[in-house]
């Protein structure tokens, strides 16, 4: 199987949902100094109306390698520039005010050395911030990998997961580079219902499951989310209406370098 492009019109379906913790975000951000404001992994663009509005007067860059998501992304009017790029090694033409990044870090390896390098992109007094899910060990996440492995052994092994998000290991490669706030949220999600499926699957297979389910040819697909299905009805049941409460933790931290 070959990995396919992210799907604009998929991820959105939860919109909503996703740009809660966006914004929660956002709103901790102080002042900055000069320069440019950049949404790095932004995606479709979800959150570029919000920093529009907070940062009217800043030249707004959006980065990512998607170029699905990122027709979208170009699409809002939100960015002055859009990137198609690897937002590991993507460089800005000079130091930003604001390396913002939403959802996106985690699917990257080499925090030990990634996080120091984006700090080293920031102008003086500029600020870091960023929000990851530190969900990969609660039912929703793990049990996709369970299932790969238990039924195409090896199969789950050559995919490239997201980063397991620790803020002890976060505290102690970020408290060092300047001001360090760090917390963490969980989310109590209520999912629609859906018309086939859990909805915590079509929550999920958009975005952590999407590597996954690229390896599986389409008979294995249905196998392994029939399966998936009936463990989320145990660990997530639907209310009466169908509707899914889906607790989802979130870690953030912002990072001014002073």
């Amino acid at each position: 199987m070959t990995s396919t492009d992210w799907d604009p019109d998929h991820y959105g379906r939860f919109g909503d949902v996703r740009l809660r913790p966006a914004l929660d975000l956002l709103a901790r951000i102080g002042g900055l100094p000069e320069g440019d404001v950049v949404d790095l992994g932004c995606g479709s663009g979800s959150v570029g109306a919000a920093l529009a509005r907070r940062f009217p007067d800043r030249r707004r860059i959006g980065v990512d390698s998607s170029r699905a998501m990122l027709a979208k992304a170009e699409a809002t009017g939100a960015y002055d520039v859009v990137v198609e790029a690897d937002i590991a090694t993507w460089e800005p033409e000079r130091p930003v005010a604001l390396l913002y990044s939403n959802a996106a870090l985690q699917w990257l390896g080499g925090h030990e050395s990634l996080m120091p390098a984006l700090a080293r992109r920031l102008a003086p007094g500029g600020i870091l911030a960023v929000q990851m899910p530190r969900q990969n060990r609660a039912p929703s996440h793990r049990i996709w990998n369970d299932l790969v492995q238990d039924h195409f052994p090896g199969r789950a092994a050559q995919v490239a997961r997201p980063e397991t998000v620790d803020p002890i290991e976060y505290h102690r490669i970020l408290a060092p580079l300047g001001r360090l706030d760090l917390w963490e949220t969980e989310y109590f999600q209520i999912l629609p219902a859906a018309e086939t499926g859990h909805p915590v699957r079509h929550f999920t297979s958009s975005t952590f499951a999407r590597p996954i389910l690229d390896r599986l040819d389409e008979g294995e697909r249905v196998m392994i989310e029939k399966l998936y299905d009936e463990a989320m009805t145990a660990a997530y049941p639907p209310a009466a209406d169908g509707t899914v409460l889906f607790p989802f933790r979130r870690m953030f931290f912002t990072l001014d370098i002073g």
